[in-house]
């Protein structure tokens, strides 16, 4: 396991580069993230808002993780920091907040992940964030403040109209479409194909575009993965643990009963 605090992810990402991940929901086990490296995922978004997993289980991932040289990301329950920094600490090389409606909240996302000057995390050192090697202070806040990844979900009416101003704010890494909640928020719920929710979904793209910063979304399959990228979203989830087992196992029976 590396002893190196450093997040090829957000590297690559801040690089202009697209980097390719899936998010985890249920099958929280030691092998998940060396399954997932070897298939070839740079990065796994470890649930929490809507999983049930809670500490515990997530500090296991984030280590499992880092051994088998995935980046761990985490989608936490809300904005608050006492939400974030535990899983922080735990060695998360990233956080998304979902919800992400104004500006405030953007900057207070920042404030919460990154060490002063950046922000205002609190300090801990000799822990999962740091590999349990003890390090000099202000090499660690340093090294730390350059490798978490920033997230704001958007995925609200309100949040896509405020994105301009979110995504302008220092220190926020990624955008990221949230277009279930989205679309419920517009009044039509699943209804990609509506064209409010079209041009909410190329709203949010040009407000990255024009904050120079990436955004990111999770595709169902490899062809909406293929027709995403052509829109302009470099991060991209290729569905879920529990879709891919479902549908993988589905197609195989499938075509084992013909």
């Amino acid at each position: 396991m590396s002893t190196v605090v450093a997040n090829p992810v957000r590297a690559k990402l801040l690089r202009g580069e697209t980097a390719w991940g899936i998010m985890a929901f249920e099958f929280f086990t030691p092998g998940l993230p060396y399954v997932l490296a070897s298939a070839g995922a740079e990065f796994v978004i470890l649930d929490t808002e809507h999983s049930g997993a809670g500490i515990d289980t997530i500090k296991m991932q984030i280590a499992c993780a880092h051994g088998a040289g995935i980046v761990p990301l985490v989608r936490v329950p809300g904005h608050a920091y006492h939400l974030i920094a535990p899983v922080l600490d735990a060695g998360a090389m990233g956080i998304m907040a979902p919800m992400t409606e104004t500006r405030a909240q953007a900057e207070a996302l920042v404030q919460s992940c990154r060490y002063r000057p950046e922000g205002k995390r609190g300090l801990a050192f000799g822990i999962g964030h740091d590999r349990w090697h003890p390090r000099a202070p202000a090499a660690a806040m340093a090294a730390a403040n350059d490798a978490v990844l920033t997230i704001a979900l958007i995925e609200t009416a309100t949040g896509v109209a405020n994105a301009p101003d979110i995504l302008s704010v220092p220190g926020i890494d990624l955008g990221w479409l949230g277009h279930f909640d989205l679309s419920d928020s517009m009044g039509i719920p699943g209804q990609f194909d509506d064209p409010r929710f079209i041009a909410a979904e190329a709203s949010l793209l040009e407000a990255g575009k024009a904050a120079d910063k990436p955004v990111g979304w999770l595709a169902g399959d490899a062809a909406a993965a293929r027709a995403a990228l052509k829109k302009g979203f470099r991060a991209l989830c290729l569905s879920t643990d529990v879709a891919l087992l479902r549908d993988g196992l589905s197609a195989m029976l499938k075509q084992a009963r013909s």
